[in-house]
């Protein structure tokens, strides 16, 4: 008996009638996941396209797959290398009986995968495992289908987060990111907030120590590695130069977030998310514009006392999330503009309110997560702008 014979024959059970009827969006997250839903849309009114939400969802947790790689091996990388410069010969938790196979070689790209595959999976289990039982629980009393936007919330919160937070606050923001951040709105399609950003953005506020500051970007107890922004708010370019190259930067291997830390492996994935049509250029090349003219008008003004203003654009596009950011966080297309000129505009100011966070406010070196996050609050009022100023072009050109 196949799977579908299967699926077929206990469905009665879940319909309406059936003595699990409220546990049918359990059933049909299975079903859907497995097969091609067979329902279709046969009204005339209707466009048709087989791009439905499913696939489009899983189209983003494609493109992620580069982040993936480099998130695993770039958290063993710096692990390896700081237990090295530490002269540390073994870690002192349950990760050294795998790794007891592998060593601790920086220079050994199975060593460094393995290594950071034991921080990532932990980190998404949980995440998965916490926020899944929040989708089933708010999807069985609302009685409608268990939604695959939680598997993109899922792996984007997990990329954007430090290699060794604690998993109870993992479990903490994700159920903030979820519940808070979507659920309350009315779920999948009507928040107006990015989830994932929303459950990391709480954990910044909530427990600063485990999510910024130096001692958490490099997964070894003891070991402190700065950042390229937080060498950059200190000491300028210079500082970052000292420690890393700029192609360092843009291939990833600095100390950062799990998944962020790699340009080179957000714009595989922009590539791909621009041939699918999943995300929007206009949104993309916004953010790049308005980062690139603001840095560069902050570099001309100049300051005597602040080094970041020197900071030149192609050093902001390598360093921090900016790049993960521009990718796969402004281009939610929930929480984005949805009009072609909204979208630019949209773009823009998160480009700019990232240079600004990051240059002229002394305390977060780091500016994505709020500039996208505030951007996000102005969508809507965007959007309403420009429809009513076509509204207004319309009624002149037929006046």
């Amino acid at each position: 008996m196949s799977a579908r014979d299967i699926l077929d024959s206990i469905e009665p059970h879940f319909t309406k009638g059936g003595k699990f009827e409220k546990y049918y969006g359990l059933y049909e997250m299975v079903d859907t996941f497995i097969y091609t839903p067979s329902d279709v849309t046969r009204g005339k009114t209707h466009v048709r396209d087989g791009n439905d939400l499913k696939r489009t969802m899983t189209f983003v947790v494609i493109a992620t797959a580069f982040c993936v790689l480099m998130a695993w091996y770039n958290t063993g990388y710096q692990a390896n290398l700081a237990m090295q410069s530490m002269g540390v010969e073994s870690i002192n938790n349950w990760r050294s009986i795998p790794m007891a196979l592998f060593g601790y070689n920086p220079y050994n790209p199975v060593s460094c995968l393995v290594h950071g595959m034991l921080y990532f999976f932990p980190v998404y289990i949980t995440t998965l495992a916490v926020g899944g039982v929040w989708e089933v629980l708010f999807a069985t009393v609302r009685k409608h289908e268990v939604n695959e936007g939680f598997l993109v919330s899922s792996m984007l919160y997990t990329l954007i987060l430090p290699p060794d937070i604690p998993l109870w606050q993992v479990a903490l923001g994700i159920s903030f990111g979820i519940v808070l951040g979507k659920e309350v709105f009315g779920g999948t399609g009507k928040n107006f907030l990015n989830p994932a950003l929303t459950g990391r953005a709480f954990l910044f506020f909530a427990y600063p120590a485990s999510i910024s500051g130096d001692a958490v970007w490099v997964a070894v107890d003891g070991y402190s590695g700065a950042t390229a922004l937080s060498l950059a708010s200190a000491g300028g370019v210079e500082a970052i130069q000292a420690s890393f190259s700029w192609f360092q930067a843009f291939l990833g291997f600095i100390p950062g977030s799990m998944g962020e830390t790699s340009t080179l492996a957000c714009m595989l994935g922009a590539a791909f998310l621009l041939y699918t049509r999943v995300a929007s250029y206009r949104i993309m090349a916004g953010v790049l514009i308005g980062m690139i003219v603001m840095s560069t008008l902050l570099n001309i003004v100049g300051s005597a006392t602040n080094p970041m203003f020197a900071m030149p654009w192609y050093w902001h596009m390598v360093v921090g999330g900016f790049a993960f950011g521009t990718v796969f966080m402004a281009t939610d297309p929930v929480s984005a503009a949805v009009t072609d000129t909204g979208r630019w505009i949209y773009g823009c100011m998160i480009g700019v309110m990232i240079i600004i966070i990051r240059v002229i406010n002394p305390a977060f070196p780091e500016g994505v997560m709020l500039a996208i996050l505030f951007s996000n609050m102005f969508a809507p009022l965007i959007d309403y702008f420009v429809v009513q100023a076509n509204i207004r072009r319309r009624i002149k050109r037929h006046a």
